[in-house]
């Protein structure tokens, strides 16, 4: 597995990192604890050293399912890997206000630690602020407190409701507050290109994320799938599918040589944007990583292909 340094932090951490989202609810249709574990320790055996999990990624009934199953994966293997999670966001609390201040990220953060059985976290995320008005003051004085303690070891900004929120991000690298920042990148989505260009020139580490859109770039979606209610891609029309069907359809040229599907060449293409740190696979399970990491061992895109593929994209997919 080739690694990356992640901007300031100076971490080396793997290209592919591995996201636990689907480990924590049904998102994604749902993954049992053991599967979950096996996914997590086959990773390591390929070489993935980073982690990424949080609070949110738990049910109504309790938080952070998925940092519990890491937890009990990486019992003995805790110093072979780096774990990021994030805080502010939790799904057992539903008042629906503002947890960015000082109390909450000093709790969340010990939440955290119980349940992932460790005694740091290497990256802490602001997960996805909508707004600059979410952020209590105090909150800073909160990074300080778990940073001297010695529980997080850097911050980061999760990014969410992109054109609202990419100037807090900014401002905070800026202002040195943050380390890391993460986004959604893929060939379907692309607006966060200007940002990762600006702040890799700051030295800010780069997480992409969703970069298979959300399962769509995985080649396994039909104009007539039926998705199962409550996961995450029920929410698009019988219209709206086709149209992402038909998407990804224009973006196949993009499978060649030692690129055998889409998912590998949407991989490939996010791990050749300029600023990339990491790229993480929302993979399920063992065989769906085994196609994430065969992204990182393949020859990147010429200079060529990636300007072929800019062209195309930006014909049919401006707004992407």
């Amino acid at each position: 597995m080739k690694k990356r340094i992640l901007g300031r932090t100076g971490l080396n951490v793997s290209e592919i990192g591995l996201g636990t989202w689907a480990f924590g609810n049904n998102v994604y249709g749902g993954v049992a604890e053991k599967d979950g574990i096996a996914t997590i320790h086959a990773g390591i055996d390929m070489g993935i050293n980073l982690f990424d999990t949080a609070p949110q990624y738990g049910t109504d009934k309790q938080d952070g399912v998925a940092e519990i199953v890491l937890g009990k994966a990486l019992k003995g293997k805790r110093d072979k890997v780096f774990i990021s999670s994030k805080f502010g966001r939790n799904p057992c609390i539903k008042n629906g206000a503002s947890q960015f201040y000082k109390s909450r990220i000093i709790d969340s953060v010990d939440e955290s630690l119980k349940r992932l059985q460790t005694d740091h976290i290497d990256v802490l995320f602001f997960h996805s602020p909508f707004s600059s008005d979410e952020i209590n003051d105090d909150v800073w004085e909160g990074v300080e407190h778990v940073k001297k303690q010695g529980k997080v070891r850097f911050m980061g900004h999760s990014v969410s409701m992109f054109e609202q929120t990419e100037n807090m991000a900014r401002q905070w690298a800026n202002e040195n507050k943050i380390d890391v920042v993460q986004v959604v990148l893929s060939l379907m989505n692309r607006e966060s290109q200007k940002l990762i260009n600006e702040l890799h020139e700051a030295n800010i580490g780069v997480f992409a994320r969703e970069c298979l859109a959300n399962g769509f770039l995985s080649g396994a979606f039909k104009k007539d799938t039926i998705f199962k209610e409550g996961t995450l891609n029920a929410r698009y029309s019988r219209e709206q599918l086709a149209e992402r069907i038909d998407q990804v359809e224009a973006f196949k040229f993009l499978i060649k040589n030692d690129i055998h599907n889409m998912p590998e060449a949407a991989l490939r293409w996010v791990l050749d944007q300029n600023g990339v740190t990491t790229t993480l696979s929302g993979a399920k399970n063992i065989h769906e990583l085994e196609g994430a990491v065969s992204a990182s061992k393949a020859d990147s895109f010429t200079k060529e292909e990636l300007q072929k593929a800019k062209t195309v994209l930006n014909k049919n997919y401006e707004a992407a």
